[in-house]
């Protein structure tokens, strides 16, 4: 008689499992194991006692418990009312519990208290959005070590030319020093994830750069449509061309100044990148003082990217 194949049962975290709970993937569930990689991360953040600090996604506490011991304050905000239970009930009763600080909802939408220091294994799902919701919080916090997925991380501190160069690149390095700390393989997660993993440092530039955000990544959303063409050529694109027409022409009705005679858009945007030198510049290549430059050019031409 033919032996029947038992179903293989997904493993799951054992301090969770009795409880029943399940990790969910769509949140982004892989929860960190190794106390060696977490080690690591709070002396890479130089935790103070005196510090508040961030965590999005803390799952079943691992790391939470490991700050709590050192920080003056944690808050920890998690998305599942699961997770955030069982969080809140690792800390019950004893010294930590004062110290903990559950926020329950979507990180993205949610309104951020002060903080000093953010550290977090991120749900990978939305690394993109959460960096420069934290970039863009006031105040200011000190530093950010954060886990992505590697190829993200990679991406955060590509310099121009380099292959993964792209507009998260620039608008992160913008923003904030970059610097990639250590690569954790995947085994080091419950239930490991298909990806490799690395964890970044983020220090945000204080003061930061005088500069309009949203015109940035206007103009930077412009040149990587395809980084790999000419500047010159991207811009020529209809749907670029009547964006950069109608925010100019408002422009223009907003002061109560009249079309210039002979009025042409694609001239008057050549010419500026003509004038700049960069018509065949292509973004794969250009840094960050030559975004700066030419989107200063725009603006003195009247013409904007919001």
């Amino acid at each position: 008689m033919p032996k029947v194949k038992t179903e293989k049962k997904t493993r799951i975290h054992n301090e969770v499992q009795k409880q029943g709970i399940v990790f969910n993937k769509d949140f982004g569930q892989h929860i960190l194991k190794n106390p060696l990689v977490i080690t690591t991360m709070l002396e890479k953040a130089a935790l103070r006692p005196t510090d508040v600090v961030l965590e999005i996604g803390p799952g079943t506490g691992n790391m939470t418990v490991r700050m709590l011991e050192k920080a003056k304050k944690v808050i920890a905000c998690e998305i599942d009312t699961r997770l955030a239970a069982e969080l809140q009930k690792r800390v019950q009763a004893t010294p930590m519990q004062p110290k903990l600080q559950v926020l329950i909802g979507d990180f993205l939408k949610a309104d951020l208290p002060f903080f000093d220091l953010c550290i977090a294994n991120v749900p990978y799902q939305i690394s993109s959005p959460l960096i420069f919701k934290l970039l863009l919080h006031r105040p200011l916090f000190r530093c950010a070590v954060l886990m992505f997925q590697r190829e993200f991380a990679q991406r955060l501190v590509a310099k121009p030319g380099d292959k993964l160069y792209c507009r998260l690149s620039i608008n992160t390095q913008l923003l904030a020093r970059v610097d990639m700390l250590m690569k954790v393989g995947k085994n080091n997660f419950k239930p490991p994830p298909k990806v490799e993993s690395s964890v970044v440092r983020l220090e945000p530039k204080n003061p930061p750069p005088p500069i309009n955000f949203t015109e940035w990544d206007g103009l930077t959303r412009i040149a990587f449509l395809r980084k790999n063409k000419t500047l010159a050529a991207t811009f020529k694109v209809s749907s670029v061309m009547e964006m950069l027409e109608k925010n100019y022409k408002l422009y223009r009705s907003l002061r109560n100044e009249p079309l210039e005679e002979n009025f042409n858009m694609q001239e008057k945007v050549i010419g500026i990148l003509e004038a700049q030198e960069m018509s065949t510049a292509r973004a794969r290549s250009m840094d960050i003082d030559d975004f700066m430059r030419l989107l200063l050019a725009f603006h003195s031409a009247g013409i904007h990217f919001n």
